[in-house]
């Protein structure tokens, strides 16, 4: 046994000896760092793109030994004296690879490197042995400062940035031999995951996440000795640049977060791959419409000073569940949060109709839920507008690379209510007169009133096309510590629902708006 113990490892050693021999180190692939993923909308307008579309090539000497340090700290610290590898965290991949598991992470720079530049980010067993045999012969044959630089200019920092140059220069406005210790420091933690910490500055959680490991990466600096103590005492976290920069601020950022995140997860992959995979994701979204309706809110004029008008929009397909509309915010650079998906909103009686029906899962908790979203609203209403079967709500059509579907999106539905549901909403909205416009299908309107006025206004339109749900409410600004409050809605918001609601509707379902028979709903509310 012993000796057939030694042959086994005798010939395992020679296949890797063999392997490492017949393996060469590939020419980096610039094409392949540079590809970004460009989002359309469903008539294939451009929305705006995620991935390294900007990526400028800096020699080593002119990027501060601080920041490499930096990048060392936080991402490799025995990149210095190691030969390529981690082997722990090579057998941590294969077991998961093995098992099942989770995939692992922790590669070494050299390795990332080769990942990045050389080969790519497929996760199997095969690739992974490859990267890291190029990695141990990288290492032999090539300096430690080269493979640094070339790690340097090519691994992905977010925001559009392929580099240190370009991260420089999109996160603090200068060049990368420019960089503070405090600002190198900032970018080595955005490396780890760059698609969450890019909204560093203008995301509170976000911010203040990065502030950790800002500073787990300055500890790391002082212990090694790559800054003095008095460096370390003296850094204060920077101030970013807004995000998104360039083309897709405002409004369509907001967009491209939720198909983003979507066209990852039904790619199975992470969006930094997909943001640096030159796919083209076709989204589900209305330019046009999305656009009417931000005018709309834009031009009702500035919130009181004392108030911010906050408005959601939702438009869904009934039966099929993709998302016409998403208005979730005036502008993602200085709120990231998207009201439409995210925001809970007082219902008060715009709830009031479900209760005269069972609802179905994923509709159950609807009627008890006092500040459901936008989002839930408008997919319970498409649901009554396709006789009971509810559409899961999707952001991603089709997802395309080199000419070549990769993905295509197919409804989701279920039954949530009974067929016939609807008639007893309707009838239920005609028979306490509810003021709503009303379109062949019909409309409901809900608000919520508190002690100081009316806090919500919500309205909707549905028929067998479209699902139209507009949600206003208002809240007093935070001041110092006090965090932002509930306020009365301002002069003009229950006009402005209609009026967007009215938009919306012409340009995705045109038709004449009709009085309905008693079944359809209430027949005032086209004001």
């Amino acid at each position: 046994m012993l000796v057939v113990l030694l042959a086994l490892l005798l010939a395992v050693a020679g296949a890797v000896v063999v392997a490492y021999e017949m393996t060469g180190i590939p020419e980096p692939h610039p094409e392949t760092a540079m590809q970004s993923t460009v989002f359309v909308d469903s008539h294939g307008e451009y929305l705006g793109r995620r991935g390294p579309v900007d990526r400028r090539q800096v020699p080593l000497s002119q990027v501060p030994r601080h920041v490499q340090e930096a990048v060392i700290a936080a991402e490799n610290r025995s990149f210095r004296t190691d030969n390529g590898i981690a082997p722990t965290a090579i057998a941590r991949a294969a077991l998961a690879a093995l098992t099942g598991g989770a995939r692992q992470g922790g590669s070494t720079i050299t390795q990332q490197y080769v990942k990045n530049a050389l080969l790519t980010p497929e996760q199997s067993l095969s690739r992974k042995a490859r990267e890291a045999l190029i990695a141990v012969k990288l290492d032999r044959t090539r300096s430690k400062d080269e493979i640094l630089e070339g790690y340097l200019n090519t691994v992905y920092f977010g925001r559009g940035a392929a580099g240190i140059q370009a991260a420089a220069r999109n996160y603090f406005g200068v060049d990368a031999k420019e960089l503070t210790v405090s600002q190198g420091a900032a970018l080595a933690g955005i490396v780890n995951i760059p698609s969450y910490y890019e909204k560093a500055g203008s995301d509170p959680e976000v911010t203040a996440t990065l502030v950790e490991r800002w500073e787990w990466a300055l500890d790391a600096m002082a212990d090694s000795g790559a800054v003095t103590a008095a460096q370390r005492s003296a850094a204060r976290f920077p101030a970013f640049r807004f995000y998104p920069p360039g083309d897709t601020d405002g409004q369509r950022q907001y967009l491209i977060d939720v198909a983003s995140a979507e066209a990852a997860d039904r790619l199975g992959i992470s969006q930094d791959e997909l943001a640096r995979g030159g796919y083209t994701v076709r989204t589900t979204f209305d330019l046009a419409a999305q656009n009417a309706a931000a005018e709309l809110v834009e031009d009702a004029g500035p919130s009181p000073r004392d108030r911010q008008l906050h408005a959601a929009v939702v438009a869904l397909v009934p039966g099929d569940g993709a998302v016409r509309v998403l208005y979730g915010g005036a502008d993602y650079a200085r709120q990231p949060f998207n009201d439409a998906l995210d925001g809970a909103v007082e219902a008060g009686t715009a709830l009031g109709p479900f209760a005269v029906t069972k609802l179905g899962a994923p509709l159950t908790d609807l009627a008890r839920s006092a500040a459901p979203t936008p989002m839930e609203l408008a997919s319970a209403w498409a649901t009554v507008a396709d006789r009971g079967t509810y559409a899961e709500p999707y952001t991603v059509a089709k997802i395309t690379r080199g000419g070549r579907t990769v993905h295509r999106t197919e409804p989701r539905t279920r039954t949530a209510m009974e067929p016939f549901a609807g008639e007893a909403i309707a009838k239920q909205l005609y028979s306490e007169g509810v003021d709503a416009p009303v379109v062949a299908g019909a409309g409901a309107t809900g608000s919520h009133t508190g002690g100081a006025g009316t806090r919500t206004r919500w309205e909707t339109t549905y028929d067998g096309r479209l699902a139209v749900t507009v949600a206003l409410f208002a809240q007093h600004p935070a001041q110092g510590k006090r965090p932002p409050r509930t306020a009365q809605l301002p002069a003009g918001a229950f006009g402005l629902a209609f009026r967007v609601n009215w938009e919306v509707r012409s340009r995705l379902a045109p038709g004449a708006w009709k009085a309905p028979s008693p079944v359809a709903g209430p027949t005032s509310g086209v004001r």
